[in-house]
Formats: structure tokens, C-alpha cells, sequence
């Protein structure tokens, strides 16, 4: 894989940070009740400014530096693999201008933020703003400790604070050239006031951020199996609990039988944890497993045993054509001129429920007593997971606590979604006084998700004698994330899911990078039972099949190159011709293609950061795809750290690609079909192309994602492709169903 780094010629002078429809920003990512916390903070002191530091050589709350100068770093979001920890620790390094090899890291508790009034902003990380929506505060953290360390040397040298300057950690005073460390006056700094006036470093001048520094959580214990991760978390006299959900979603324990798994050796207990749901508890997790296998259940199925995939399928096929619906972005009258074009263009989508299937099942561990309650959770959002903890434990926020873990993985499943926390105080309470590590079997993992909701999608496109695209119609057919998971907000919107239109918006930061003389994108919304979820990229993933295939529909229709029938309808949009153009380059698009060898591209904005993907293809016995090579371009505004983008869109390819070619879940009787692996498949590293990663620095005030963007335009890219080499359009996901496999 190589890696280009551009900086883009565009003038973003203009353009205004957007926190995409911010006023939902906050639900979405934390998808918990926000009175719950309120309460707590008013109860554990909130509005007081005075609060005990965790350190006595914390400077402001971001920094501590130690007497060996040695500076941690506080960080609130998570680590999932994407980096996030070494990006935020650099944006506080490069304000801070500390020694990089002195700095690592720590987490301040959730409680420990309710107590000091949420000085730390924001737990969540997902919808990849865990660095683009904290970047301002955490540069001032940096920068005001700075600011504090200079003023406690200055102080002491009695010399003016304009004189002095930091670097590397250590303070000169330029008329003298006396010299200190930060640690030799952290404790002075530490008792200063916060600067209310922190100007931030020029991006110009940066020296830390922007480069490809190694990261700073633990590689190498990973690569070697030394991590620790949630699953692995031991207490003194702890024990193991697995438990079994209805397997039909709501559905209800009848009855059950535990008089065989009670006497099972290492069974402590089975209990019922709630009308759904049994659980054991034991000294190991497979005395645990095997004690639940041997409990007899009778489930009541209630109104949904009947449900399956093909019901579900009848039921979005009624949305393509209901009058239903909910608008999202639309100009002039479409319809119209659809009924007024002199051809007409059609194709119908269909994409599946997903599982997040994180490498390491949900688990978290729980101690319960009358006084006080703790967990240890692999979280995507600490008050989230805090939240649920307070809930659950029936105990007052000050008695309770959050201890992040390493999470095996996450994608959205762990951040709004605290199912397995809750269970597992519940389950804690069960045995007060004893810590108890809840582990979800693999099966109870593939079988209680949230997942990524089912759609169809009709598009339409009105062409006039010219050849020129005179309407583009677009119907949505699909379950509502947020109608589940955060229904005021559908509320708040007259009922519509906002979400659901991601990267097809008027504006923001998923907004549409095309113009037509006349456009409608509505939704009908079609809810199931089967719980739906923030799965990683969300709705810009099959938003970006259905526009991206239609557009190569359409050029061909009208008798224009792919990309160049694109370029026609951006002109409004530089930065995303600069992504297309950039992808278009790398793969040799205006170059003849070696026999066999088919191209296929595709662009979308999403999360902030304008992103297009192109790749090369073989089909050999006609459904046999092998993909040669893909290049990838992203515009995230600013680059933290290029290595680390450059692993984040490999990585997201793996995702989209899995997704495109393998993965579905379905539903029979009520019940996920797909129990593990070997049905719920992913790439290999053998079928993964080699990914060459083009960064474009856009700049201006707009600081976009990484992690999620660039999953949505790998499916589009090597589907256009599919279809030069075979000239059939694929448009129902999984490719596996139409017999197409990935060599």
C-alpha cells in the first residue's frame, strides 16, 4: 500500500464547521436518557468550579505533568483499533509543545466528569467524532497548559511571560537563555487559573499533528496477546455468567427448567434476569455455557413468531410506492419531469440486515452491594455506560462507577446500546457483593444485535431528447434507527428519521455533492421488530449503492463517460471533484485497462469528509471477481495522523467489502437465522485488495471523520466494475445470493 499526501488548492475560506443536524448529534451518539445524567450531575455538584484534582500536578484538566516530566494525557473517547487515542494525545501535544516520547495516556471516569461538571465534554465515539467534535477543546487544553506551565517559569525567573517560550518540554527565557523543565514547575503551574483567552497554533506551524507518529496504545501487546481486554478482566473472587434472550425479539420467558443445570459442577446460580431473559452464573465461562445449554426453556413468541425475511421484504416493496412518506432533500418537481421525459430509467435496491459481529461477543463485569455499584465496561461511551449502570443498580449516582476496558471491537454496537450492562448489574445484583463477568455466547451475540436496518430503494431518472438528466426521483424503503433508539427526535421531526437521508442531505456534513434541475428523496418508513442500530457508516452505506450504481446507470444512458457525467453534476462542489479526480488519476481512468481488467469508481460525502474510491476487477467464469487493486481518496480537512488514516480506510474497505459480497442477516420465525461465522461470513485477507490511500487536505475551518466515510464507496466502486466486465447490473445484496463469490 503507498500513500500520497495532497494539499488541496480549494478556498475553503468560506465554508463553516458543521456538526451535522447537532441538534440530534448528542441523542445519536449517546442514545441514553439525558435526564438521567442531568440529575446526577445536579445531585453530585454541579456548578461548582472548585473541584479536588486527580493529580497535584494536573495542569487545567487535560494535562498532567509529572516531577520526570513525563505528561499524560487525559482522554475521554474510545479506543477501538481506529487510533483515536494517539490523535487526541497529539492534538494536545501540539498546542502543549511537550516532549512526544514522555506522553501517554489516562481515563478519567464518567463519575469523576459528573463531579467536575462535565469538564470533559463528551464520552461517545461514533459516527466518527471522536476527534473532529473535540478537537477545539482538547487543542485548548494543550495549549492552556502551556500557557500555565510558562507564566509558574516566568514567575519564578520574575520575567515577563512574553519572553519565555516552550519546546520539547522544556521553557527558555530568550533574553537569558535560562532554561527549565516542565516538570520542575508543574506543582506552581498547577495552582494557577485556567486562561480564559487560548489562542490556538496556525496549522501551518504544526509539528506533531499531520505526522504519521507511532501510536501510543499498545501495539505491540496486540500483535503478542498480551492486551487485556474486557473479556479477559479478572477480580478477586470473581465468577462468570452467560445468559440467553428470547430469541424471538419481543418475546417473554414462559417457563423454565433449571433443576439439571443447578447441579452441574461450578454452577452457582440460575436466575431469571427479566421477563426475556435466563441467565447462569458459575466459576468459568464454559461451566457457564454449559449449564445454560442444559436449562429448558419455554418462550412465549408473542405477535412476532411469524415474521420472516420475506415478510419483511412484502412489507418495504409496499413503501416504493406508498404515498407515506417523509422528504429529505428535494428541488423543482421531479415527478413531473419524469412524466414528462422522453426516456425513462428505473432500478430497485434491496440491502439486508448486518450484524456488527465484534470479534470479542458483549461482555461486561459488575459488582453490586447495598452501597455501592461498579462496572467495568468495553464501552464506546462511558456516560452512556454510566447511565445504564445508575439505571439498573437502583442506587444513587454518587454510589455508582464506570472503569473503561479495551474494547475487541465495537462499530457502533457499544456506544447507544448498554443492553449488556444493564444485564449484567442486574445479574450482579443476584449475588451482592461479588463481581461477576457477564460473557455473551457467540451465539447470543449473532442472535441480539441492533442491527443495520433492511431497505429498498426505487430510483428514478427522467431523461430529456438531449440526453440530458431533466429529474432523479429516489424512494427509500426502510426501518428507522431512530424511531427505536432515540423517538423523541423523530418526534421533534414530525415524524421523519433525518438519518435515513445520510449522504443524500440538502447540506451538512452528509450532504448531496450532486445538482439536479429537479430532485425528491423521501422515506417511507416501513419499522420491524428486529431491533435496528448504529452500524459502522450507518445509512451513508447503502445510500451510497444505490446513487453511485444509479449515476454509472445514467451516464450510460446518456451517453457520457462515468466521470465525466459526474463532473457535470458537481460543479458546486470542488472538494468532491478533487476527491473523484484524484481516485480517477490513481486508478488510470483515461488509460486503456489491460485485457480482462474492468474499472469502476464512485464518490460520497459523509461525517464531514468527502471521500471516492476506484478500483480494477477480473470476472473469470462469469462470478468469479477478483479485485486487483482499489485507491482510495479522503478529504477529512485536516490530517492528525496519515498512517493511521491510511489503516482506518483499509480497514473500512474490509468492512464494505465483507458487507457487499458476504454478509446478512435474516429472519425466520421471528428469529435470526445466522448463529456464527460460519454463516455470517467476511473476507479474507487472501481476497483484500492492495489499497493505495490518497489524502487531501481541504483545511478551512471543517474537520471531517475517517473511520466510517469511506466504507460507503467501496461497494459502489466494484459493483460499477462488476458491470463493465459482465454487463449485468447487481443490485441485491449480499452478492453471494446472486452466486457471485470474491477470489
Amino acid at each position: 500500500m503507498t500513500k500520497t499526501i495532497h494539499t488541496a488548492t480549494t478556498n475553503t475560506s468560506r465554508r463553516h464547521f458543521i456538526v451535522g443536524t447537532s441538534a440530534i448529534a448528542t441523542g445519536l451518539a449517546i442514545g441514553f436518557d439525558l435526564t438521567l445524567i442531568s440529575s446526577a450531575n445536579a445531585a453530585m455538584g454541579s456548578g461548582t468550579t472548585a473541584m479536588t484534582p486527580l493529580s497535584p500536578s494536573e495542569i487545567g484538566v487535560w494535562v498532567e505533568v509529572k516531577p520526570n516530566d513525563d505528561i499524560v494525557v487525559r482522554i475521554v473517547r474510545s479506543e477501538m483499533g481506529q487510533g483515536t487515542i494517539t490523535g487526541l494525545a497529539q492534538m494536545v501535544a501540539e498546542e502543549l509543545q511537550c516532549d512526544w516520547k514522555k506522553v501517554s495516556y489516562d481515563y478519567p471516569t464518567p463519575a469523576e466528569n459528573l463531579k467536575r461538571n462535565k469538564v470533559w465534554g463528551s464520552y461517545s465515539t461514533g459516527g466518527s467524532r471522536g476527534i473532529r467534535t473535540s478537537e477545539q477543546y482538547v487543542r485548548k487544553g494543550g495549549a492552556a497548559a502551556r500557557m500555565m506551565l510558562i507564566q509558574a517559569a516566568a514567575t519564578q525567573w520574575g520575567v515577563p511571560v512574553s519572553e519565555c517560550v516552550a519546546k520539547d518540554s522544556v521553557i527558555t527565557h530568550i533574553p537569558s537563555g535560562r532554561k527549565t523543565t516542565f516538570g520542575k514547575v508543574s506543582i506552581a503551574a498547577s495552582k494557577l487559573e485556567v486562561p480564559k483567552d487560548i489562542p490556538l497554533k496556525d496549522p501551518k506551524d504544526w509539528t506533531v499533528i499531520g505526522k504519521s507518529v507511532n501510536r501510543i496504545d499498545g501495539t505491540a501487546d496486540k500483535v503478542t496477546g498480551r492486551q487485556v481486554y474486557a473479556i479477559d478482566l479478572k477480580l478477586p473472587g470473581m465468577l462468570v455468567a452467560t445468559i440467553q434472550e428470547s430469541p424471538v425479539f419481543g418475546g417473554k420467558v414462559k417457563t423454565f427448567d433449571a433443576s439439571k443445570a443447578s447441579s452441574m459442577k461450578g454452577v452457582k446460580k440460575v436466575v431469571q434476569v427479566s421477563d426475556s431473559s435466563i441467565a447462569v452464573i458459575a466459576d468459568t465461562y464454559w461451566q457457564a455455557k454449559m449449564g445454560m445449554d442444559a436449562v429448558s426453556v419455554n418462550w412465549d413468541n408473542g405477535a412476532n413468531g411469524d415474521v420472516s425475511s420475506a415478510s419483511i421484504k412484502k412489507m418495504l416493496e409496499g413503501g416504493l410506492t406508498a404515498n407515506d412518506t417523509f422528504v429529505g432533500n428535494s428541488n423543482g418537481d421531479a415527478k413531473e419531469a419524469i412524466a414528462k421525459a422522453s426516456k425513462t430509467i428505473e432500478a430497485t435496491y434491496f440491502y439486508p440486515f448486518l450484524n456488527h459481529a465484534t470479534l470479542e461477543p458483549q461482555t461486561a463485569t459488575a459488582k453490586w452491594t447495598a452501597d455501592s455499584c461498579e462496572a467495568w465496561v468495553p464501552t464506546q461511551d462511558g456516560e452512556a455506560s454510566l447511565a445504564a449502570v445508575i439505571a439498573a443498580s437502583g442506587l444513587p449516582a454518587e454510589k455508582c462507577n464506570v472503569y473503561k476496558v479495551n474494547l475487541g471491537g465495537g462499530f457502533g454496537r457499544r456506544g447507544a446500546f448498554q443492553d449488556y450492562t444493564t444485564q449484567a448489574v442486574n445479574i450482579a445484583k443476584q449475588m451482592p457483593g461479588t463481581p461477576i463477568k457477564l460473557i455473551w455466547s457467540r451465539s447470543e451475540d449473532m442472535t441480539q444485535g441492533r442491527y443495520h436496518p433492511v431497505t429498498m430503494c426505487k430510483m428514478t431518472a427522467a431523461i430529456d431528447d438531449k440526453k440530458n438528466i431533466t429529474g432523479l426521483d429516489m424512494r427509500i424503503s426502510s426501518q428507522s434507527i431512530l424511531a427505536s433508539v432515540r423517538p423523541a427526535v423523530v418526534a421533534a421531526n414530525k415524524g421523519k428519521d433525518p438519518v435515513v437521508f445520510q449522504g443524500l442531505d440538502v447540506a451538512g456534513e452528509h450532504g448531496i455533492t450532486y445538482s439536479f434541475p429537479n430532485l425528491m428523496v423521501d422515506h417511507a418508513m416501513r419499522n420491524t421488530h428486529v431491533p435496528p442500530g448504529f452500524w459502522r457508516g450507518v445509512n451513508v452505506n447503502q445510500n451510497a449503492i444505490f446513487l453511485e450504481t444509479f449515476m454509472d446507470e445514467m451516464a450510460e444512458a446518456t451517453g457520457m463517460d462515468a466521470v465525466e457525467f459526474r463532473r457535470k453534476h458537481m460543479e458546486k462542489f470542488p472538494r468532491a471533484v478533487a476527491v473523484l479526480n484524484a481516485v480517477a488519476d490513481g486508478i488510470g481512468w483515461t488509460k486503456p485497462a489491460k485485457p480482462g481488467v474492468f474499472r469502476g469508481l464512485a464518490q460520497m460525502r459523509s461525517f464531514g469528509s468527502y471521500v471516492a474510491a476506484a478500483c480494477e476487477v477480473t470476472v473469470t467464469n462469469g462470478n468469479e471477481v477478483e479485485i486487483l487493486r482499489m485507491v482510495a481518496a479522503t478529504d477529512p480537512g485536516y490530517a492528525v495522523n496519515p498512517a493511521q488514516i491510511a489503516r482506518q480506510v483499509s480497514g473500512s474497505f474490509v468492512y464494505g467489502l465483507s458487507a457487499l459480497f458476504e454478509e446478512e442477516i435474516t429472519i425466520e420465525k421471528g428469529a435470526v437465522v445466522q448463529k456464527n461465522f460460519d454463516t455470517f461470513n467476511s473476507i479474507r485477507l487472501s481476497q483484500m485488495p492492495p489499497v493505495e490511500t490518497i489524502i487531501i487536505q481541504g483545511g478551512g475551518k471543517e474537520w471531517g471523520g475517517v473511520g466510517e466515510p469511506t466504507i460507503a464507496v467501496a461497494a459502489p466502486a466494484v459493483l460499477n466494475a462488476i458491470y463493465r466486465a459482465t454487463g449485468k447490473r447487481y443490485r441485491t445484496i449480499p452478492l453471494k445470493n446472486s452466486g457471485i463469490k470474491l477470489v
